[in-house]
């Protein structure tokens, strides 16, 4: 039962992580002052940090290594480029051209990372397309 709770927490959690990504930078891009508030600068690290610990409490609990699990090793490897992409976004980018694209690639690679998690497949939402080949 309590890792029923860990989960929805995780899950929940890394729909608040998106869709403040996707509003931060919206306005960034619109140069919105709400973007230099405090809350906003102190809420996405709380969630993230909920984020990572209940994944770390799911990966233990059900055994689950990086090592053994293609798909865990992908998503971990998208979320590292996530967060600098969010950091050039956010943060670090010199213009706002180089930060919109920072945004939109951070915006796929959440997605990846979700597809991942959804499909329990390293190729992600890849394995969603038709096959228009076959």
């Amino acid at each position: 039962m309590m890792m029923e709770w860990v989960k929805l927490l995780h899950i929940s959690c890394a729909l608040l992580s998106g869709l403040g990504f996707f509003v931060r930078g919206v306005w960034m891009l619109s140069h919105a002052p709400i973007l230099h508030a405090r809350w906003v600068k102190i809420t996405p690290h709380l969630i993230d940090t909920l984020l990572l610990i209940s994944a770390i409490t799911l990966a233990l609990q059900w055994s689950l290594s990086p090592f053994q699990q293609p798909w865990l090793a992908a998503k971990i490897g998208a979320l590292l480029l996530y967060i600098v992409l969010g950091s050039i976004a956010l943060k670090r980018g010199p213009n706002r051209f180089i930060r919109g694209a920072a945004w939109v690639a951070g915006l796929v690679c959440y997605a990846y990372i979700v597809s991942c998690a959804l499909t329990k497949s390293s190729w992600g939402f890849i394995t969603c397309w038709p096959n228009f080949y076959a």
